[in-house]
């Protein structure tokens, strides 16, 4: 089984903190949706060949994310859904995502999307409250927030929501009641993320002028904890760090690609992955655009090595509820890595931070928020 992820690059206004590829300019969006329709043909054998046989792989999800997919018209959605139809298998009972934002969801443009096809809404909400929504320069204000989920879930069974944690300022009653409003709608999926300060982003830029306080790791941490918490005591599984479903809810499209399963990624800077290698699409819309009606995939390829591959696992073996299994370890990486492994995870076990049960290596509920600092240090360096 395999995916098809769809960039679509487009977004009303930026965010303040997002480093993401995406335009606030429309005026080339015919011009890409045709490209990436042509992008899809293009590349229909990729999965055949990396197969190795005369049997396609099926495909299993097809996930639309941006950048604001929702941007999109409808005729836009089904022309991009027929070009996967008309040049893959897909499997019978796919997950097809679209990522969108609230002041998008109108009832009318709802109704369509389930007409399409479109079986699960990732919803970019973020917070309820105003004053986050301003300070982020979202797109949409609290009342859309509301009024968004109050008519998907009239449509739609399977909806997950993004909300941000550790903003400045958050105190933890407020995020606690933001959470408790996300549950009042009967959401069975949560995706959470931490206020993280990116580069060049305006974000970045506001902090150094001190027109806002910089995150703060503690209240992040607090957060976070009190997520966790909260979302366990309500039935929720916290299967992926930043990810939290009720059972049969889980998103398929990321579990795919934390439990290494192979994907096609569509349009700029879109990334692909085949099991041995990863590629990449030029993040540039003019220059992505000219490249596919020239015929060129305008994509790096990179072949990873083995070091780049037993990485990878531990960074998501450890982000997830399925750990690092110390079996593959030997068996596909080998006694050497296993053994740097063991080693290398002692201090942690030490501390708490990690636990092995029937081979499994994961991190407790104390490591969980520090996963990504842990896996670092247990990466094996070129």
């Amino acid at each position: 089984m395999s995916g098809i992820y769809i960039h679509i690059p487009f977004c009303k206004q930026a965010c303040h903190y997002c480093d993401f590829h995406f335009s606030t300019s429309m005026k080339k969006k015919n011009e890409m949706v045709l490209a990436l329709a042509k992008e899809i043909q293009m590349r229909k054998n990729e999965l055949l060949d990396c197969a190795r046989s005369d049997k396609d792989e099926l495909i299993e999800t097809i996930y639309f994310g941006g950048g604001t997919p929702s941007r999109l018209q409808i005729e836009d959605l089904r022309l991009l859904m027929d070009s996967i139809y008309e040049n893959y298998t897909v499997c019978d009972t796919p997950e097809i995502t679209l990522e969108a934002n609230p002041d998008d969801l109108t009832e009318e443009y709802l109704v369509a999307l389930k007409q399409l096809g479109i079986n699960r809404l990732s919803i970019g909400i973020q917070s309820f409250y105003e004053e986050d929504l301003k300070m982020m320069n979202r797109a949409h204000n609290a009342a859309e927030a509301k009024k968004c989920l109050e008519l998907a879930t009239q449509y739609f069974d399977n909806i997950s929501l993004d909300l941000i944690y550790g903003i400045p300022g958050m105190s933890n009653e407020k995020w606690l009641q933001n959470i408790e409003t996300a549950l009042g709608f009967g959401i069975p999926h949560i995706s959470s993320y931490a206020l993280t300060v990116e580069p060049k982003t305006a974000l970045n830029k506001l902090i150094k002028n001190g027109k806002i306080d910089e995150p703060k790791d503690e209240v992040a941490s607090e957060h976070f904890m009190l997520l966790v918490e909260t979302l366990e005591r309500n039935g929720f599984v916290h299967y992926e760090l930043s990810n939290f479903g009720k059972p049969d809810y889980f998103s398929k499209n990321n579990s795919a690609y934390w439990l290494g399963k192979k994907y096609i990624g569509i349009g700029p800077s879109a990334h692909s992955y085949d099991g041995i290698s990863r590629s990449w699409n030029i993040a540039n819309n003019s220059l992505y655009i000219k490249s596919i009606l020239e015929n060129q995939l305008p994509n790096e390829t990179e072949k990873l090595s083995v070091e780049d591959r037993y990485n990878e696992y531990i960074m998501t073996g450890l982000r997830t509820i399925w750990g690092v299994s110390l079996d593959r370890i030997q068996n596909e990486f080998g006694q050497d890595y296993l053994d740097y492994l063991v080693k290398q995870s002692q201090k942690f076990l030490n501390d708490e931070l990690l636990f092995i049960e029937n081979d499994i290596l994961r991190p407790t509920s104390k490591g969980k928020f520090l996963t990504d600092g842990i896996a670092s240090d247990l990466f094996i360096l070129n």
